[in-house]
């Protein structure tokens, strides 16, 4: 008897796994889907008139729900049935995105925008796309829309532009790179 009460102990206390049960068949759910039943089926309250001649039943149910006692045709308590709201002239809340409160830019005339093309195509060394944008008054994007560099001289830009990139970077990691904080100008010290 107490070997067979440690047997049962042993077996009830080891690690056991639920057994799989019958798969349901490729394309139906474990479950059925739930029909909720129709809750005016069969009410109480429910009133009904049958018209013997004409064949014909009507049933009136009430809503489910009682209506509210303080909701008059005058004062309705959903916001559906109540008046718009009128337009007034309060304050209104500030721009999500600062950008959308700013007055555009006057538009460019014809004279500014050979003027910029004239200077862009001279030197683009010089005349980047920030600093013709700051003499004229218009966006980098405008400048980079009317006066687009072809493709080689675009390339050779880019081609300095790394490069100087490249030395800079070098000197950084060697440590003869000296930056002046207060007027943020680049000294680079010979080796």
């Amino acid at each position: 008897m107490n070997l067979s009460r440690r047997l049962a102990l042993s077996l009830s206390l080891t690690r056991s796994y639920a057994t799989r049960g019958k798969r349901p068949k490729p394309g139906t759910s474990e479950k059925p889907a739930y029909h909720a039943p129709d809750p005016l089926v069969n009410n109480p309250h429910a009133v009904v008139t049958s018209l013997q001649d004409e064949n014909l039943t009507f049933i009136h149910r009430p809503p489910p729900s009682a209506p509210s006692p303080f909701s008059l045709s005058t004062a309705p308590t959903s916001p559906l049935l109540r008046p718009a709201t009128p337009i007034t002239n309060d304050p209104l809340p500030p721009f999500v995105r600062p950008s959308a409160d700013k007055v555009p830019l006057p538009r460019a005339s014809d004279t500014v925008v050979a003027q910029i093309r004239g200077l862009r195509r001279s030197n683009p060394t010089k005349y980047s796309r920030g600093k013709l944008a700051k003499m004229f008054g218009v966006t980098q994007n405008f400048v980079g829309t009317i006066a687009a560099l072809k493709s080689p001289a675009r390339m050779a830009l880019i081609r300095t532009r790394n490069a100087e990139h490249e030395t800079a970077r070098v000197l950084v990691i060697t440590g003869r790179f000296l930056l002046v904080h207060h007027s943020f100008t680049r000294i680079y010290l010979a080796s």
